[in-house]
């Protein structure tokens, strides 16, 4: 089981602000955020359901090749939610919210989002509305 995964962005307060709108229709807000003083090294900025940081965002040099993180979702609406928060936080759209069968399970539904320095953020649900 994963506990948490950490990403490197190239602006913090850029990702910060996309993060917290892209990501709260799934229950997930900042629950955790740390300045370089206190780390002794970068910012960090922790997002989570429940004030459980899962998912860590560090000012960074950014992970290269840009990494893919699957977000669950326990609807077809929230994975709409999140792309259109996505896009309009100024992520790029790299798969709209739709059925993707020749993916892992015949329900699939997922939708893909690059986020501002070219992470692949999905959120995928699992009650496909066709």
């Amino acid at each position: 089981m994963i506990d948490h995964i950490g990403i490197n962005v190239s602006n913090f307060e850029r990702s910060k602000n996309f993060y917290t709108a892209a990501l709260s229709p799934l229950g997930y807000k900042l629950v955790k955020e740390y300045d370089a003083a206190e780390t002794g090294f970068k910012n960090a900025a922790g997002f989570g359901v429940d004030e459980i940081a899962d998912f860590w965002i560090v000012d960074e040099q950014v992970n290269n090749p840009p990494v893919h993180v699957a977000f669950t979702a326990d609807s077809s609406e929230k994975v709409k939610t999140f792309y259109e928060a996505a896009l309009r936080m100024g992520g790029k759209d790299n798969g709209m919210p739709s059925v993707r069968r020749h993916y892992y399970y015949p329900n699939y539904y997922g939708a893909l989002v690059l986020d501002p320095d070219g992470h692949n953020i999905e959120v995928v649900c699992y009650d496909s509305p066709i």
